[in-house]
């Protein structure tokens, strides 16, 4: 069983596979459908996720679901900063979730401590240089464009060896842009130009991503691959809110497999399984191994 899971310059060690909690404050999320847009209804949505389990939570004003339109960058700090900084003064460990380098800047100064980029610093070329003079960590997702057409981007030979080599581009050019190595964090984007063969070859290869050297975020909760392998006989998948048993069934997958950390949107279940993961490998006398050549 593995292990391996990496430390991340400037945020808390925790002994399991952490557990990030998401809030959208979004009316547009293909997960939750705008419930925690008003602003009081996110923070207090943060607050319930913390106090059922989350290690962080994760702040984003902008849906990047398939073929979601962007949202204006004011709007989008409209969004999130009151909730960052609410949430950050009770003591959360808050990370943003924008590709724009003006938001991720005004969420850290407002109390975030972790910039989630689910296009690896690619949708603005402003994003590397930011993160790297403010000094918090980043994840770095594997991104072939934008939502509104990314699902024609999801072509792949072999999924694991490429999502590979490019988030080693990415992990390249974060470091030349001057974002410490030791703050860094992959995540192999689930969903974004992916179909679900792809998602699930990706799943399965998991440890083979331990390769990058850092540690590795996965976000797997109620993404579409997961209503294809729930579909009924004629095909229908559940709604996303009905995907939760399955999105911890992932959780299991990915902290048996290492990883540093999910990310879901109903924390509960995720939190007891990485705890079992962790119960499991205790009482095999399992002891965690030395990082990997990097991933400290």
């Amino acid at each position: 069983m593995s292990a391996i899971r990496g430390r991340v310059r400037g945020l808390p060690e925790w002994d399991r596979c952490a557990v990030m909690g998401v809030v959208n404050v979004t009316p547009d999320s293909f997960s939750d459908g705008g419930r925690w847009f008003d602003t009081e209804a996110a923070i207090k949505r943060g607050l319930d996720l913390l106090a059922q389990g989350a290690d962080l939570v994760d702040v984003g004003g902008e849906s990047t679901r398939p073929g979601a339109t962007r949202v204006d960058e004011p709007e989008e700090i409209r969004r999130v900063l009151p909730v960052v900084r609410a949430l950050a003064a009770e003591g959360a460990v808050v990370s943003v979730d924008t590709m724009r380098a003006s938001v991720a800047e005004r969420a850290v100064r407002a109390g975030a401590r972790l910039v989630n980029d689910v296009s690896g610093g690619r949708a603005d070329p402003a994003m590397v240089p930011v993160v790297a003079a403010e000094g918090v960590p980043f994840v770095v997702m594997h991104w072939r464009g934008q939502s509104a057409d990314m699902n024609d981007r999801a072509v792949y030979r072999r999924v694991v060896p490429e999502v590979l080599a490019e988030l080693r581009q990415s992990l390249d050019a974060a470091v030349a842009g001057g974002i410490d190595p030791e703050s860094l964090i992959v995540d192999p984007g689930l969903g974004f130009a992916k179909t679900a063969p792809h998602d699930l070859e990706l799943i399965a290869g998991l440890g083979q991503l331990h390769a990058l050297g850092r540690p590795l975020l996965v976000a797997a909760s109620r993404k579409r691959f997961l209503g294809t392998v729930l579909a009924d006989a004629d095909g229908t998948p559940p709604p996303a809110r009905d995907r939760d048993a399955a999105t911890a069934a992932i959780t299991t997958l990915a902290a048996h497999a290492g990883a540093w950390a999910v990310r879901v949107h109903e924390v509960a279940a995720s939190a007891d399984a990485v705890r079992v993961v962790r119960a499991v490998r205790d009482q095999r006398g399992v002891s965690d191994p030395p990082p990997a050549p990097g991933a400290g």
